[in-house]
């Protein structure tokens, strides 16, 4: 049988276990409380000499408390300060608005600065940019009017006067239709000097001389490009075209192209390389385009071999082109004209371009797929020879060299030097040619396809957060600041918009700018501490990829987000990707841009050091004449 205790015992116990527990607290909570009384109970405590051992420790440990008066209050105010430092006033960033007199600025190509140069060659023409002492310290305004530009294809056709307010253009070249003004409107016909039938009957004569429709033509340039007509009736054949032409006494060519939304930079063969890579160009264009052929050892024929891919076409009209016709108009004499043509003729055939067709007032050439043939034909005495060891990708202030530029080497005839491309549209992912080749240190097919997908999730994420970038329409022109690959710029092919990539120019990095171009899209080298080749207002959003950690110590970020500030249109914006402590920097000098900014987690989530700034820049323009600056 087991043994056990009856309910009623344990009860009982349970409760005697309580009352002793009870007893306890209360006995040692008396305790205490009579012990803090006489702990501080006024006046000494009278010590007896007979005091035993514990009374002589706690006696020594205890002092004296002298009774507080009734009529004194406590003092729990601090006696001991520490000495205050010395006051520095706060470095305010202060950005005023330029004078309205500087609302169609292009710092590098500026006016009176070009006066200095020599005029030999159009030396003065080129890039000569503010020293740091000049550089402006304010925002450039847009001016009194301005409107938001028209929307693609809308914009092809028509801006706003008030936007690009020059009508030298509609004046000289009336009856070439480049551009007229209607009204409050800018309308652009789609003329031009050798084409009166207008571009698009233009580039027909072109496609029926050589293929335009198959996809092995993508990428373009267009030298000395007027109003960029022809650029802007490519972009429907998937032909993406890069237009140039010098701030000269056209002015505003390139304005007027980047605001019909079409790709466009100030520039001009002069003595200096085209900030491009070699092998770059698909197809160059030049409808008297004015520039000397002929001349100068064929320095200016020579530059476009180097960026003309191989088996690329160069494209002429106008002088000296079908002069048997037209020597009357032009104001020249025959044998002038026939000894241009016979230079150009004779340079062409030294470049060993093989004259493809010439029909009306169109002359083509191709240039070969590799060099053998040219090597073989070649001795010491011919000119121009090949350039000597070069990086032909330098492009960044490079002098210009009568020397042909060597393709790369190839195993046998039939191969295309370099590798060949695909065709557009499989050449946008197609791992490009400079990379499986491995010509680039630490750049592998791998990684171009981890590039591609990442960038396709990036631009998801900004679309989630940029509507207009989301929205059909709401961007034209668009900007990325450091490409590396073009991941953005392929992420963004399917949209109706058009992105000029940069390769910033460092002291050490790797020259990417050739892969973009064999990816079908189109760039240009610049280095951010200049200002680059644009007229303000030209670019509907700027994506910025570490850019200012990567030119950390070199220039001012100040100086760069004026840059933005520049050539960003009002209502456009930015996309800012670094490490956070570099945007909070970024932040507190965009606060007194007029631009509003906030910053966003990474697309990874809140652990990532890097994040990402969205702004957009505020309407504002200058104020209206008559209310003075």
């Amino acid at each position: 049988m087991a043994l056990g205790f009856r309910p009623s015992q344990i009860a009982f116990k349970t409760k005697m276990a309580n009352f002793c527990y009870m007893a306890l607290v209360i006995t040692l909570c008396t305790s205490f409380y009579f012990l803090g009384i006489w702990q501080n109970s006024p006046g000494p405590l009278p010590i007896s000499t007979a005091s035993s051992s514990a009374n002589s420790v706690l006696c020594a440990f205890s002092k004296p408390i002298t009774p507080i008066p009734d009529n004194k209050q406590l003092d729990f105010s601090a006696h001991h300060f520490p000495i205050d430092p010395t006051l520095v006033s706060a470095a305010e960033t202060h950005l005023p608005p330029c004078n309205v007199s500087f609302s169609e600025y292009t710092p590098c190509e500026d006016v009176q600065r070009s006066l200095r140069f020599d005029r030999d060659m159009l030396i003065y023409r080129e890039r000569h940019c503010p020293e740091k002492n000049e550089i402006l310290k304010c925002r450039v305004p847009a001016p009194f009017g301005y409107k938001i530009p028209f929307r693609w294809p809308k914009s092809r056709e028509f801006a706003w006067f008030a936007n690009v307010p020059h009508e030298h253009l509609t004046v000289e070249k009336k009856n070439q239709n480049w551009v007229k003004v209607v009204g409050q409107q800018l309308q652009f016909p789609g003329g031009g000097t050798m084409f009166p039938r207008g571009a698009d009957a233009y580039i027909d004569d072109i496609g029926k001389l050589i293929n335009l429709k198959d996809g092995s033509i993508r990428t373009a340039i267009d030298t000395g490009c007027g109003v960029a007509s022809w650029g802007a009736y490519l972009l429907p054949r998937n032909i993406l075209t890069v237009s140039f032409a010098p701030r000269d006494t056209h002015e505003a060519q390139v304005q007027f192209a980047l605001e019909r939304g079409v790709p466009a930079l100030i520039g001009v063969l002069a003595s200096i390389r085209l900030p491009y890579p070699s092998r770059a160009f698909d197809m160059a264009h030049c409808s008297r385009c004015l520039i000397p052929w002929g001349q100068y050892d064929g320095l200016y024929l020579i530059e476009i071999d180097r960026i003309l891919r191989p088996g690329g076409y160069w494209i002429l009209s106008g002088p000296p082109i079908n002069w048997e016709s037209h020597w009357k108009g032009w104001e020249r004499t025959k044998d002038d004209l026939k000894a241009e043509q016979t230079k150009i003729e004779d340079v062409a055939r030294s470049l060993c371009w093989e004259k493809i067709k010439q029909k009306g007032d169109l002359a083509i050439w191709r240039k070969p797929t590799n060099h053998v043939h040219c090597k073989a034909s070649k001795n010491e005495l011919n000119k121009p020879r090949f350039c000597p060891t070069q990086d032909p990708d330098m492009a960044w202030y490079t002098k210009l060299e009568t020397c042909l530029t060597p393709l790369p080497e190839v195993s046998d005839t039939n191969q295309v030097a370099g590798g060949e491309l695909a065709r557009w549209p499989e050449r946008l992912n197609t791992i490009p040619p400079r990379i499986s080749s491995g010509n680039l240190a630490g750049i592998t097919a791998d990684k171009f396809i981890e590039n591609t997908k990442m960038w396709m999730k990036r631009v998801a994420y900004y679309k989630k957060v940029d509507y207009q970038l989301a929205e059909t329409g709401g961007y034209r022109n668009l900007l990325d600041m450091n490409s590396y690959l073009g991941g953005f710029a392929a992420a963004l092919v399917g949209d109706p918009v058009w992105v000029m990539n940069v390769v910033p120019v460092t002291e050490a990095g790797i020259n990417t700018l050739g892969v973009i171009y064999e990816r079908g899209l189109i760039g240009t080298y610049q280095n951010w501490c200049e200002a680059m080749s644009t007229y303000p207002r030209t670019y509907d959003f700027i994506h910025a990829d570490s850019v200012f950690s990567l030119y950390k110590d070199r220039c001012e970020m100040e100086d760069i987000l004026l840059e933005m500030d520049r050539i960003l249109r009002p209502e456009g914006s930015v996309i800012i990707r670094d490490d956070v402590d570099v945007l909070v920097k970024i932040k507190s000098i965009i606060d007194v841009m007029q631009w509003d900014a906030r910053i966003a987690d990474h697309e990874n989530g809140p652990h990532e050091r890097e994040k990402v700034l969205f702004a957009s820049k505020q309407y504002w323009t200058a104020p209206e004449p008559n209310q003075g600056q």
